[in-house]
């Protein structure tokens, strides 16, 4: 049996990724608020849902509405360069994604 979404759950891009975001809200069963970090709150359709296990949700990034696509794809933009990632591609969206 799928593992049920639940508020907090960590949202990642794809498995072995850096975390994306996470879920603030589930909105029925169609929907899911997702906060982007560096990007703010998305509302997107539960369809966009690849898998949940362990408190993790991947996401469909082709699913996610565009203006979610865009803040995914600067997810580190904000970062003091002193403590930014060592890979700040690390989590994001690539360009052929």
């Amino acid at each position: 049996m799928p593992q049920a979404i639940e508020p907090g759950f960590m949202v990642f891009l794809g498995e072995g990724r850096a975390a994306a975001g996470a879920v603030r809200d589930i909105k029925g069963s169609a929907h899911l608020v997702v906060n982007v970090e560096n990007g703010g709150d998305f509302v997107i359709a539960a369809d966009a849902v690849r898998d949940v296990h362990d408190d993790k949700v991947i996401l469909d990034y082709d699913r996610l509405p565009a203006d979610m696509q865009q803040a995914l794809r600067h997810l580190h933009d904000a970062e003091y360069p002193a403590y930014r990632a060592a890979d700040p591609a690390q989590g994001t969206p690539q360009e052929d994604a």
